[in-house]
């Protein structure tokens, strides 16, 4: 399993949004800026997530994006399943898992199972707001005056 680009920028947005959570809808150019991420990549990843009821959009001048949720309430793996999909490492394995006339002697299907399991365990249990977290710690252990 290989987390793509666009999972990745989507939980770089996701992020962006948490943390400049003042109240007043994030522009995406502002976060396309701040992420180094072409606007344009941005509006398809955001539109993904809107459907899924992840953020709010607000039109007019003063729009933008906002999250729908507290960042306590967001699994950095719900994100990701949302605009990746499936997150398994194989066919056979996980909630739409192909049913194998092997799985039962095949010793590679339990690797795969515990696999997905060791996977599903690290992306539910980790939120936004853990991940906030982080970054205020790497932000203050980088200012220097």
């Amino acid at each position: 399993m290989r987390i793509s680009t666009r999972g990745q920028n989507a939980i770089k947005l996701m992020l962006d949004l948490a943390t400049y959570n003042n109240g007043e809808p994030v522009k995406l150019r502002e976060i396309a800026r701040r992420q180094n991420i072409s606007e344009k990549y941005l509006e398809q990843i955001v539109s993904v997530l809107q459907k899924a009821s992840l953020v709010k959009s607000f039109k007019g001048s003063r729009g933008g994006y906002t999250l729908q949720y507290p960042p306590d309430k967001y699994t950095v793996g719900y994100i990701l399943k949302t605009v990746e999909g499936n997150m398994t490492p194989t066919d056979c394995v996980g909630e739409n898992g192909v049913i194998c006339e092997n799985s039962s002697i095949c010793v590679s299907h339990r690797l795969w199972q515990k696999l997905y399991t060791a996977i599903n365990d690290v992306l539910e249990g980790i939120t936004l707001a853990d991940m906030l977290e982080w970054q205020s710690e790497i932000w203050t252990d980088q200012y220097v005056i």
